[in-house]
C-alpha cells in the first residue's frame, strides 16, 4: 500500500496522462463488463503483457509514428487524408485508443472497433507527390503500419521493462497480434522476432527521408501537450521513442551523434519515472480488463 503522501501524485500524474491519451470521442467500450468475456487474447497472452506497461506503450507509439514517415506511400495517407500536422496529439490517442481497445475490450467490442477502422480505411486513397497510387487497404501498407508498431511497443517493453523476456515469449506477442493486422486485410505477417528483422531488411530499398517527412518529424517536435511542464515532458517522451529505434532507421533518418545522446538521456529519465508511472496507471484498462476475467495483476506481466 502506497504512502498517503504519494497517492495524491499517482492521482495528479493520473490525470495528466488521461489528459493526453484520452479520446474525446465515445467508443462505447465498458472494460469492466460482461463478467468473464475475455477479449479477443486475454489474461494468459503475451500481448496482455507488453501493451500492458504504459512507459513502453508511450515511447514504442512515438518510435512507430516516427518509424511510418520512411514510407512514402503510407505517409501520403497521413498527410492527404488526416489533420496529423494540425493535430498530431490526436492521432497518438486514436492509435491508443485503437490498440487499447483490440488488445483488452470485450470481443464484440474488439471486433466493432476493428470493422470501424476497415471502414474509415476505405476513404483514404489518392496519389504521392511521384503519382504512385496508394490506399489505406492496400495489404501491404497494413502490414507495415503494423509491424512499425508492434516492433516498437514490443522493444519499449525490453527497454522501459523488462529486458530478458526470452525469445519465445517475444515471438508470441507477434503471432498472437498479427491476427489483428490480418483482420483489416494485412497479408504476410511477421510472426517472430526472426521475421519481423527479415521483413524490415526486405523492406528498406522502398522507404526513404523527405521533406514530407522532416516535416512530419518536426510537428512531433513542437507536439503541444496538456500538461505541466509540456515542454520537459515531451522531449522525454520523444527522445525515449527516438531511442528504441533500430540503427538503420536512424541512418535513415540522419540522426546526429548529438540527437542520439540526448535520446539515451531521455530515456534514462523515462526509466527513472516509470515506476510512478505505473502506479499511477493502476485503475487503468488492462487492470480493469483483468479484474473483469477474474485474472490478478500478475497476469499482467511475464513471469
Amino acid at each position: 500500500m502506497p504512502l498517503p503522501i504519494i497517492n495524491p501524485i499517482h492521482a495528479a500524474l493520473r490525470q495528466a496522462i488521461i489528459n493526453v491519451v484520452a479520446t474525446t470521442e465515445d467508443f462505447g467500450i465498458d472494460y469492466d463488463a460482461p463478467i468473464g468475456d475475455a477479449g479477443l487474447f486475454g489474461p494468459d497472452s503475451a500481448t496482455w503483457k507488453v501493451h500492458a506497461d504504459f512507459p513502453g506503450m508511450m515511447a514504442g507509439g512515438i518510435a512507430a509514428l516516427m518509424l511510418q514517415t520512411l514510407h512514402p506511400r503510407a505517409l501520403a495517407g497521413v498527410w492527404d487524408h488526416s489533420r496529423f500536422r494540425e493535430d498530431p496529439l490526436g492521432r497518438l490517442r486514436r492509435t491508443t485508443m485503437f490498440v487499447a481497445a483490440t488488445s483488452y475490450a470485450p470481443r464484440a467490442d474488439a471486433e466493432r472497433i476493428i470493422d470501424r477502422v476497415d471502414r474509415m480505411h476505405a476513404r483514404v486513397q489518392g496519389h504521392t507527390p511521384d503519382g504512385e497510387f496508394y490506399s489505406a487497404r492496400d495489404p501491404e501498407l497494413l502490414t507495415w503500419v503494423h509491424c512499425t508498431e508492434m516492433y516498437s511497443f514490443l522493444n519499449g517493453y525490453l527497454r522501459y521493462r523488462r529486458a530478458d523476456v526470452p525469445r519465445a515469449k517475444q515471438d508470441r506477442y507477434f503471432d498472437e497480434t498479427a491476427r489483428i493486422a490480418e483482420a483489416l486485410g494485412a497479408r504476410n505477417v511477421p510472426r517472430s522476432a526472426t521475421q519481423m528483422t527479415q521483413y524490415f531488411e526486405g523492406l528498406q530499398p522502398e522507404l526513404r527521408f523527405d521533406e514530407r517527412s522532416r516535416d512530419t518529424l518536426a510537428v512531433l517536435e513542437r507536439m503541444p501537450l496538456p500538461v505541466p511542464l509540456s515542454a520537459v515532458a515531451r522531449r522525454m517522451f520523444l527522445g525515449s521513442g527516438a531511442a528504441l529505434l533500430p540503427a538503420w532507421a536512424r541512418t535513415f533518418m540522419h540522426r546526429s551523434a548529438t540527437q542520439q545522446a540526448t535520446d539515451r538521456i531521455a530515456a534514462g529519465a523515462l526509466n527513472a519515472i516509470a515506476p510512478v508511472i505505473r502506479a499511477s496507471m493502476r485503475e487503468g484498462v488492462a487492470f480493469r480488463s483483468a479484474r473483469r476475467v477474474g485474472a490478478d495483476e500478475d497476469s499482467l506481466v511475464f513471469d
